[in-house]
């Protein structure tokens, strides 16, 4: 590693450092993925000792993607290295701290001290904040309360105070499902730049104007070694290096400080297109909330009141006729999972490790049970007793009246988040660790598992709400595919490709057809019955590229269903012919609930909840 030091020399010489308003520099470490390979720890530990030997490096950006799984040990590890660094870092979480976290995306700011960061060096203003979809797979998403916390942060300072933005993903449409309400909130203001990783690569845009930079990864990928990105800013210039482990820096590209960078008035293209809206003016709104905070569950519902549970952590309940809100109920960290409602309680777990059981007229807490790590599980009841699963490999069945616990199941894994299957006198379940278990609804003792194969905790049946009909449990999984299992042995009955699923499926009222949404444009029918998977029905319903874990759900023989990109569709159940399309935002509508064929509640990630209203009776 010494090798390089004279070379080093003559660049530090030529380029120079300091604090203040004079020249400066940073180092830039993204796409880390941290995981059980050694050479991923190795090739972080190489750039933190290649950063320490550099001279005159002022601070270190950490740009998220820290670990692989997102799991507290790996992030532990990263924390660990990273903390090797004679200057200090400021770090943001990627899409792989986001979707797959077994904390609920709370070990991150455990452990780094926040999701955000804000700090000064210089004349310049850093700000840090999350990109990713949080727990569902989606676009990335910028949550409602992180937009108000950058225009909050922005208001305190001068409009020409020079602002370096920095995200994981690339603020743009594909990327980004909202990245033009970023792009907005910092337009009146001075952005030089903003940056990021994700796609393990040196790269630039444009974010409507706004110049963007990619970075690579720490990983080696194919080389020897692998390596971090190196900015040094003068009075005229960003420069921009690759620093490879043991060589001397490369630069690769260089943005202007003395120009204007953007129009700012902004493109006035680039916002979301709803005139599918004006195909079906039959379809509604009769009322829609904008909660201001992200929302990550679907509602529940019990005749009079909606339930819904949000990022900041609280239960709120609204009236069902009019949308009017009737209390809150705060937990301690965001609920990701849904709750269920009956015998005049909400249950639901939380991310602060535990599970409350709610009243549902007056939102007093009525008990509330400690688990050992955050609880992500949605939640189903059935006769008095609700049955969740939680991170800290158990899962749980409740008597929802006293609170106590009727049996726990350990042993699990991976953690869970899917919404248990309760059928015969089995409960059914998939978590994150390529397993699909059966357990006696009676007692918690183990029926089966199911593994189909899978190795990589990302194919995991985890996602998916299972159902089952015909002696037959029916699943989807990231793999791609649709499985039909035997409820009795839990072997394999058919697997089959040829429709490109992913984490979807939902059953039909009278059991005769299994539903899911292709990863493209379509929802597919299959049969329940036989040995062999039997299509009926593929309907082109436009919705493009979809892979977000929202249900399908049929009422009243109308299949419902729900995108990443906001759009809510209702489909004849027995044809698949297309009764309506309405778009609603532009991010995650989470699993919809149908009260009638003509009333749909929804929530989306983007904070909104709504009641949908068809005029003319669907057919």
């Amino acid at each position: 590693m010494r090798s390089f030091y004279i070379i080093l020399f003559v660049f530090i010489s030529v380029f120079g450092y300091a604090d203040g308003n004079k020249p400066f520099r940073f180092a830039f470490l993204t796409d880390i993925h941290i995981s059980s390979n050694p050479s991923s720890v190795e090739d972080l530990e190489w750039a933190v000792d290649q950063v320490n030997l550099t001279n005159g490096i002022a601070f270190a950006i950490i740009g998220g993607d820290v670990t692989e799984e997102g799991d507290r040990a790996s992030l532990q590890i990263a924390k660990e290295r990273l903390d090797r660094l004679k200057v200090p870092y400021y770090a943001v979480p990627g899409n792989h701290e986001t979707k797959w976290s077994e904390s609920g995306v709370t070990a991150f700011a455990d452990i780094f001290g926040n999701e955000r960061f804000r700090f000064e060096y210089g004349d310049y203003l850093f700000l840090g904040f999350n990109s990713g979809p949080l727990m569902r797979m989606a676009d990335g998403h910028v949550a409602p309360q992180d937009i108000s916390w950058l225009k909050n942060e922005l208001s305190k300072e001068s409009k020409e105070r020079p602002v370096i933005i920095i995200t994981h993903y690339p603020l743009k449409d594909g990327d980004v499902d909202n990245w033009y309400e970023v792009t907005d909130a910092l337009r009146p203001y001075n952005i030089r730049v903003i940056l990021g990783g994700h796609y393990h690569q040196n790269m630039t845009f444009l974010y409507d104007g706004i110049p963007g930079i990619l970075n690579r990864s720490t990983l080696r990928g194919k080389e020897p070694k692998g390596g971090y990105s190196l900015y040094e800013l003068d009075s005229d210039s960003i420069h921009v290096y690759e620093h490879r482990i043991d060589e001397a820096p490369v630069q690769w590209t260089s943005l202007s400080l003395k120009t204007v960078l953007f129009d700012k008035r902004g493109s006035s293209d680039k916002y979301p297109d709803y005139s599918i809206n004006k195909q079906y003016p039959e379809v509604n709104n009769t009322w829609l909330l904008e909660s201001g905070v992200g929302i990550y569950s679907s509602p529940a519902v019990d005749g009079k009141r909606v339930f819904v549970g949000d990022d900041m952590g609280q239960l709120t309940a609204y009236a069902l006729k009019s949308g009017k809100r009737l209390w809150t109920f705060k937990s301690g960290r965001r609920i990701v999972g849904t709750p269920a409602v009956a015998g005049g309680l909400v249950v639901f777990g939380s991310a602060d490790k535990c599970i409350y059981g709610v009243d549902s007229h007056s939102g007093e807490m009525r008990w509330k049970i400690e688990a050992k790590e955050p609880v992500l599980g949605a939640v189903t009841i059935e006769n008095g007793i609700a049955y969740i699963g939680a991170s800290d490999h158990s899962f749980r069945a409740i008597d929802i009246q006293t609170g106590s616990i009727k049996w726990i199941y350990e042993g699990i894994r991976g953690y869970i988040e899917t919404k248990p299957l309760l059928t015969d006198d089995l409960v059914i379940f998939g978590a994150w660790d390529n397993t699909l278990y059966a357990l006696s609804k009676k007692d918690g003792k183990e029926v089966w598992k199911w593994t189909g194969g899978l190795t990589r905790m990302h194919f995991s049946p985890a996602a998916v709400w299972p159902v089952a009909a015909h002696g037959k449990v029916f699943i989807t999984d990231p793999q791609r595919a649709m499985t039909a299992i035997d409820i009795h042995s839990g072997e394999t009955v058919w697997r089959t490709f040829q429709s490109m699923v992913r984490e979807t499926i939902a059953l039909s009222e009278d059991k005769e057809r299994v539903y899911s949404k292709t990863m493209n444009d379509s929802i597919v029918c299959f049969s329940t019955k036989g040995t062999e998977p039997r299509q009926l029905w593929a309907s082109n319903v436009a919705f493009g590229y979809e892979h977000a874990p929202s249900m399908p759900v049929e009422k009243d023989g109308v299949i419902f269903g729900s995108t990443k990109e906001g759009l809510i569709f209702a489909l004849n159940a027995l044809d698949g012919t297309v009764l309506w399309k309405h778009k609603v935002g532009n991010s995650l509508v989470n699993t919809v609930v149908p009260l009638t064929k003509n009333k749909v509640l929804y929530t989306t990630t983007e904070g909104y909840i709504g009641l949908i209203n068809v005029k003319n009776k669907t057919k």
